[in-house]
């Protein structure tokens, strides 16, 4: 049995609004071009100490759009890599870069001093934040963001290194975990998933 025109007419018409009404569903979802992790509560436990000696938690930085990566300052290669990614990063941002938190986690306090931290970060940018703490602080943040950390033994007891995951976090303005990217992701993909969350 065929539907009069009339009532074709307005089952198109509400076929049609329905289309649009999904396509403006669809506009509105934030596409990351790294790992979305939203709702995962990563790094909701974060509680350490910055590099002036406060204690900090991500309340402090709401307001920002956080990005928090582990590292060391002794580390050879990847974590100035991954800071100098980042340095061109909040370049690439310009006047969006007092919008934006960065924090380097020191998976090594025993030799990672506040005053240590801050000259490292600072190097790279005056604006970024390194944060320390006891190793029960480290255990616990590093638990809370779900990443690892472990001494690698050298010849002596002062000489060692750190095995680290290097992912970069992404929180937004609530201190929310967003986005997860790889430490080899290009600047401008890393600008583009933070501007996502401005």
């Amino acid at each position: 049995m065929s539907l009069p025109f009339s009532l074709r007419s307005v089952f198109s018409a509400l076929a049609i609004i329905c289309a649009l009404m999904l396509a403006g569903c669809g506009s509105d979802k934030t596409e990351f071009r790294g790992s979305d992790i939203s709702g995962s509560k990563l790094g909701a436990d974060l509680a350490m100490v910055d590099d002036s000696g406060q204690p900090r938690t991500l309340a402090d930085y709401k307001g920002k759009v956080v990005v928090a990566f582990f590292g060391f300052t002794q580390c050879p290669d990847v974590c100035p890599t991954s800071m100098s990614q980042l340095a061109h990063v909040m370049e690439l941002l310009e006047s969006d870069a007092d919008k934006v938190q960065v924090l380097m986690i020191s998976v090594d306090p025993e030799r990672d001093t506040p005053e240590i931290l801050s000259s490292y970060v600072k190097a790279f940018n005056p604006d970024f934040v390194g944060l320390t703490g006891s190793p029960e602080q480290l255990a616990a943040t590093a638990k809370s963001f779900r990443t690892f950390y472990a001494k690698v033994p050298g010849t002596g007891p002062d000489d060692y290194t750190m095995d680290h995951g290097a992912s970069f976090y992404i929180l937004d303005k609530n201190g929310d975990a967003r986005v997860l990217l790889r430490p080899d992701t290009p600047a401008e993909d890393i600008v583009h998933d933070i501007r996502e969350l401005l």
